[in-house]
């Protein structure tokens, strides 16, 4: 059984998910909120149970407006046919109630409750006055949906840090696998290759808008932006795309001169899919990205999100050389099948030991 936050989009967590269906094809899927059309149409072939939150259509377009309800909604959620409960979680699915064997495969502690700063930056102030009221009685059930678990995975180096202090549980690490280098390729009309690609939601960690300020301060540079860019006034040489395909993300990918990550990723999927398919990035010297990075083999780092250190990576990056191989190599290490067999050996482990957390 797989416990998933909710699936109403298609980001790096809902890739998670779909490389744990992998591991385990026949599990059955528990989340609270699912909307089939905005998430990967993998889903559509599984067995996926929902919770009375996923018939609120506003819900379904932006989880976030169930905020209030989301941890009591995983509360009275039980599952009680089920050997072993592999949670993913990014603070919600942790939650759930079982006497299973429980695996919280852990993106992130709540964002909202112990990064809150960063969460909210560019949120209202009726949105911090409500996250206010709320958070102390959050984090009280966040802590005993925590010592719930059996075993804590986390996703990166910096997780499995919070966790610790968080927690104060000791994770083990199972990096994230690439999914995205094989299949069809299909070219998007009205861009040639040699551009720069950035892949994420337009929101306030993901540093967008940094990148698309860099490369309108880089005049002979072309920014594709998945994901869209924030308003504004920007040059034609900067274009935000949505709702693309994977086939198209897989050309956008292979034709890019270089993939630019600088988000506050707690693990960060895009620069091993840019280096699962040969294409070097500059990232931001931070979180998940310290992990699958290589400074001087898989490309540059940069030392903060502000737009003049990103455009300063990016001019190093084009005065430097880079082995297409070796940054191919680098990335297939992070594989869906070494990801499987981990995630496999780890749920043997947890349900012949038993409990490990008082």
């Amino acid at each position: 059984m797989i416990a998933h936050d909710y699936l109403t989009q298609r980001g790096g967590a809902e890739r998670v998910v779909l490389a744990m269906l992998t591991a385990f094809p026949d599990a059955r899927i528990v989340t609270s909120i699912y909307d089939a059309e905005a998430t990967y149409q993998e889903f559509r072939n599984c067995d996926v149970q929902t919770s009375w939150l996923s018939k609120v259509s506003a819900f379904r377009r932006d989880p976030r407006r169930a905020l209030a309800l989301l941890a009591p909604t995983w509360s009275a959620t039980h599952i009680d046919d089920a050997d072993v409960v592999i949670c993913s979680s990014t603070g919600w699915a942790h939650g759930v109630r079982t006497q299973a064997t429980k695996i919280v495969y852990c993106h992130n502690p709540a964002r909202w409750l112990y990064q809150a700063d960063e969460y909210l930056s560019g949120a209202g102030p009726v949105t911090r006055a409500g996250m206010k009221v709320l958070r102390p009685s959050l984090r009280a059930w966040d802590q005993r949906a925590a010592r719930s678990a059996t075993t804590y995975l986390a996703n990166s180096t910096v997780v499995a840090d919070r966790i610790a202090t968080t927690y104060d549980v000791e994770a083990e690490i199972v990096h994230p696998p690439s999914a995205i280098s094989t299949g069809p390729v299909e070219p998007i009309p009205g861009i040639e290759p040699g551009f720069l690609l950035t892949v994420g939601r337009s929101r306030g960690y993901k540093n967008t808008g940094a990148v698309a300020h860099a490369v309108r301060d880089l005049p002979g540079e072309r920014l594709v932006a998945v994901g869209g860019v924030p308003h504004g006034d920007w040059p034609a040489r900067i274009r935000g795309l949505n709702d693309i395909s994977d086939s198209q993300l897989r050309w956008l990918y292979r034709n890019a001169d270089a993939l630019v990550a600088c988000a506050y990723e707690d693990f960060g999927l895009t620069p091993i899919e840019a280096y699962s398919v040969g294409t070097p990035a500059v990232v931001l010297r931070a979180g998940g990205y310290l992990d699958t990075s290589v400074p001087g083999v898989t490309g540059e780092f940069v030392a903060t999100a502000e737009p003049a250190d990103i455009a300063s990576g990016i001019r190093r990056f084009r005065q430097s050389s880079y082995s297409t191989s070796a940054i191919e190599t680098h990335g297939k290490s992070f594989s869906v099948d070494e990801f499987a067999a981990k995630l496999r050996n780890v749920v043997l482990k947890s349900y012949l030991a038993g409990p490990l957390i008082a």
